[in-house]
């Protein structure tokens, strides 16, 4: 496998971030889409911007950027929300929107034995911001780093390399412990998945120790100049970065601010408090393409929201009951009540549109049916079940009309549902993350298969929150994992989808809807899928 070098003359590439949201109603409505993939928004700009015709970049200003919370650490081996390590830190590949990796600070990456073996060659001259240069040696010292740290996201990809080499300044040799045909991936992914291609200075590593993510050092556009908790967290143009020649990055600086109320949030991006908005609602991307002061950012991609079902307790260790709740959930009226007419059903992890979706997968996923979904309660109750159960999800005001319309809706067919409610940090990290809980909610998108649905569906999977587990599963996606071969891989993870999709693994029900928005005067907005990377060196605003 060879990754070359590209050229990007077009910023239409989509933002995909792991945030928790559901849509709540707002604005005129429209009609449910039969799960096309494709969107029934207008948008002031979708799918990004085109740098090519927004005119010559004006150098200067501090953009102020609404983030809906804090990060835990700007260190990309700590797990935890980073939204703001793209300013810091320039990524070792990219990967673009048809889900191909391409060389950034690395120039390339091959292997020549079916991916046992892989050589890294990177960029000369590029410099961390305490100017230790990025060479072989770092490269090294960072995936080491991450095979320490066992808790690191990017730990699983490191785990694989059985020994590393500098070849000489500017070059890696991997061998790995086994052949992984997607190894090159693992520097292309986003850090709240995992990455190895976020490099740190092991100068500011050794440093700052334990400490380091409160003083993130890294090769990218802005260097990092402080973090006042629950305020701001402000970074300022590096002079020596590499792309300094071409005049970048145009922006003085960049100043992160967690605004966690999305009222709150989308009232300061509309007045001009911030410039920048993370949106983790549907609404505010709905309010937004209706703002002539404001530029949205948007994409339905593949993944979606979901519910995990815990599969360590009652009742949705029962198939029955999984599929009692798919089926008692009317596609139809969530669509109008939750998502404005804009809700696009899923039916499994890729859209519609998707070189992995499985068309046979999708059509034997179970369908709104209110007497199968009481037949299947009666059925459960008279071997002695309690269906009653707990939802978790998180308390905002759009969220919790959707946990009230599934206690709806389960009452319908028999069912007593409990909400449990708590804030965004809470319901992620102790709720999701630590397995406490029975039915909950999530949503996350990617264009291909790798990490996301093997971190999902994979038995000890990082994201796989309700400890699902199917042996055959797992040999399929390890399979895929290994081989180079794509007709291998495809077939892998058709399988994988059709398996998955009879014993419910995850509650699919809508294709997910994430972005962002920028005041009309931001520019140069160039978004990586499906590392929900803004690549800030190119951003800019007119004055």
């Amino acid at each position: 496998m060879h990754v070359r070098p590209v050229l990007r003359s077009r910023a239409a590439t989509v933002l995909l971030l792991v945030v928790l949201f559901v849509a709540g109603a707002c604005g005129a409505s429209n009609t449910v889409q039969s799960g096309s993939g494709k969107s029934g928004m207008d948008s002031s700009h979708p799918f990004g911007g085109d740098l090519a015709t927004e005119g010559t970049p004006q150098r200067g200003g501090i953009l102020r950027y609404g983030m809906d919370r804090e990060p835990v650490s700007m260190d990309p081996a700590v797990p935890g929300y980073q939204i703001a390590d793209y300013s810091v830190y320039d990524p070792l590949f990219r990967m673009n929107a048809a889900g191909d990796v391409t060389p950034y600070l690395a120039e390339s990456m091959t292997t020549d034995d079916n991916g046992r073996t892989w050589v890294m060659r990177l960029r000369p001259g590029v410099l961390f911001q305490d100017d230790t240069p990025l060479d072989a040696d770092a490269v090294i010292f960072n995936v080491a780093r991450q095979q320490q740290m066992t808790r690191s996201p990017g730990n699983v990809y490191a785990k694989w390399v059985a020994n590393m080499t500098a070849v000489d300044p500017l070059t890696v040799r991997f061998v790995l412990t086994q052949p992984v045909g997607v190894f090159v991936n693992a520097f292309a992914l986003r850090s709240s998945d995992g990455t190895l291609g976020l490099m740190a200075s092991p100068t500011a590593v050794r440093k700052w120790g334990a400490d380091y993510g409160r003083h993130p050092v890294g090769a990218g556009p802005f260097s990092f100049v402080d973090w006042v908790p629950d305020s701001r967290i402000d970074v300022t143009r590096f002079d020596g970065y590499w792309q300094r020649d071409k005049g970048m990055p145009y922006l003085d600086g960049i100043q992160f601010r967690p605004v966690p109320d999305t009222e709150a949030a989308y009232a300061s991006v509309s007045n001009g408090d911030l410039d920048v908005l993370i949106c983790s609602y549907q609404t505010e991307i709905l309010r937004g393409s209706n703002n002539k002061d404001l530029r949205t950012y948007y994409y339905p991609g593949n993944g979606g929201e979901y519910f995990y079902f815990n599969f360590t307790k009652a009742p949705f260790n029962d198939l029955r009951m999984r599929q009692a709740l798919i089926t008692s959930l009317d596609p139809k009226a969530m669509s109008a009540t939750q998502y404005n007419g804009f809700m696009d059903p899923a039916q499994g992890p890729f859209s519609a549109d998707s070189p992995f979706f499985n068309a046979d997968a999708a059509q034997q996923y179970p369908t709104y049916d209110q007497a199968k979904a009481k037949a299947l309660v009666a059925d459960y109750v008279a071997g002695g079940g309690d269906p009653n159960f707990t939802l978790s999800t998180a308390n905002n005001p759009t969220r919790t009309q959707f946990a009230q319309f599934v206690q709806a809706q389960m009452k319908a067919v028999g069912v007593e549902v409990k909400l449990d409610l708590q804030d965004l940090g809470t319901f992620s990290s102790k709720v999701v993350q630590g397995g406490n809980f029975q039915l909950s909610t999530w949503v996350s998108g990617w264009p291909t298969p790798f990490p996301s649905l093997v971190q999902l569906l994979h038995t000890g999977g990082s994201g796989n929150y309700g400890r699902y587990s199917n042996p055959q599963v797992d040999a399929l996606l390890d399979d895929a994992v290994a081989t180079t071969d794509k007709a291998r891989q495809a077939a892998d993870y058709e399988q994988v989808q059709e398996i998955a999709g009879k014993d419910l693994a995850i509650g699919w029900y809508s294709r997910a809807y994430t972005g962002m928005l920028t005041r009309d005067n931001v520019n140069g907005i160039v978004l990586d899928i499906p590392t929900g990377a803004q690549m800030w060196a190119n951003a800019w605003m007119s004055h």
